[in-house]
């Protein structure tokens, strides 16, 4: 007879376990929507955050593309004092590259202050090639003032 009793009151709360365990399909397609809802405004609060981020970026490159230009200005005007020093043979040449190089300068400084911050998708393809060029501009204005023998 215990064993009965045991046997019907384990049964009998593991039906009661079960029923309440149950959830109407009202419910489970409301908490659905409500997980879809919560997802998407933490997707929406992502991209912002991103977006901000990347302009943050765009407006640190470009401070610091900003100052490389104007140091190699400085180059620039630094190199033209030596020039004026030469020989007139070598100063032609020298002036007729300088001035290339100085061109280059001028089309960094407006590809720089051409990019707009909300072009997000084109920054790394952008950036990538920006820094090349930057480095080629002042490998170049480092080269100039070596004499090769």
């Amino acid at each position: 007879m215990k064993k009965t009793i045991f046997t019907l009151a384990v049964a009998g709360f593991m039906l009661v376990m079960i029923m309440s365990g149950c959830q109407s399909s009202e419910k489970k397609v409301e908490n659905a929507q409500d997980k879809v809802q919560d997802a998407q405004n933490n997707l929406t609060k992502a991209n912002q955050e991103l977006n901000m981020a990347i302009r943050d970026s765009i407006r640190q490159f470009k401070k610091e593309s900003e100052t490389t230009i104007s140091t190699y200005e400085k180059n620039i005007a630094d190199i033209k004092i030596k020039i004026a020093k030469t020989n007139k043979e070598n100063r032609a040449t020298y002036e007729k590259n300088l001035a290339d190089l100085e061109q280059k300068n001028i089309e960094m400084k407006r590809k720089i202050e051409a990019f707009r911050e909300d072009e997000n998708a084109k920054w790394a393809a952008f950036r990538r090639e920006f820094n090349h060029d930057m480095g080629e501009l002042g490998k170049a204005l480092k080269d100039f003032t070596i004499k090769n023998k």
